[in-house]
C-alpha cells in the first residue's frame, strides 16, 4: 500500500498561495524570491523518490502550464511521472500520463493508495489536502516554511475542530532560512 506525502511551501504564518509567480494574488511568487539551488535539489530527490502525483485542477493547471516548457532531469522527471488529478470539470489532460480520477475522489484515492506500490506526492492543491485530512488519508507531512509573513492569503489548513496529531521526524534548513519540516500523522493503534 502506498502513502500519502502532502509536501507543501508555505509562509510563517501558513499562507501557500501563489508560491511560484500564480496571477492574482498580490505575495505572488513569494517563493521564488527567496529560492536557491538546495531547495530545488530538495524537490528534485522528492520527485525521484514517489512513485506519481496526486494534485486538484488548479495546481494542475498551473503545473501543466510550466512543465512541459522546462528542460533537464527535474523536467524530465515531473513530464514522465504518473499523474492523477481529482477534478470534475477537467476532461481531455493534455500533459504526459495525466489521469482524472473518475467517480467519488476520495473512494478512487483510497483504491490508488491501496493499489500503488510507491508513495503518492501531493502538493499545492490545498482544497484535495484538507479533504484528503478530513478522511485521514494523509500519512506524512512536509512542510517547506519559508522566512516571511505575508499577511494575507489562503492558508493550507482549513478551520476544524478536529486535531491530527504529528511526530516530528526530520527537519532540513537552507541557506535562505527556509527549513523543512516533516512530519508523519500519529494514528491510534
Amino acid at each position: 500500500m502506498a502513502r500519502i506525502v502532502v509536501s507543501e511551501l508555505m509562509s510563517l504564518d501558513g499562507v501557500t498561495e501563489a508560491p511560484g509567480g500564480e496571477p492574482g494574488f498580490r505575495h505572488t511568487n513569494w517563493v521564488g524570491k527567496r529560492h536557491e539551488a538546495g531547495m530545488i535539489e530538495y524537490k528534485f530527490q522528492e520527485v525521484l523518490d514517489h512513485e506519481a502525483l496526486l494534485i486538484g485542477r488548479v495546481t494542475y493547471e498551473s503545473f501543466a502550464g510550466a512543465w512541459p516548457t522546462y528542460k533537464g532531469p527535474f523536467a524530465d522527471r515531473m513530464n514522465g511521472m504518473a499523474k492523477y488529478v481529482v477534478s470534475s470539470t477537467l476532461k481531455n489532460p493534455t500533459w504526459n500520463n495525466t489521469t482524472v480520477l473518475q467517480g467519488g475522489p476520495i473512494a478512487a484515492i483510497r483504491k490508488l493508495k491501496w493499489e500503488m506500490k510507491g508513495d503518492i506526492l501531493v502538493g499545492g492543491s490545498r482544497r484535495l489536502v484538507n479533504a484528503l485530512k478530513q478522511h485521514d488519508l494523509v500519512d506524512e507531512y512536509r512542510l517547506m516554511v519559508f522566512p516571511v509573513i505575508l499577511g494575507s492569503g489562503a492558508q493550507l489548513f482549513d478551520r476544524t475542530e478536529d486535531a491530527t496529531d504529528l511526530k516530528l521526524v526530520d527537519t532540513r534548513s537552507f541557506d535562505s532560512g527556509a527549513v523543512v519540516l516533516t512530519y508523519h500523522v500519529e494514528r491510534a493503534s
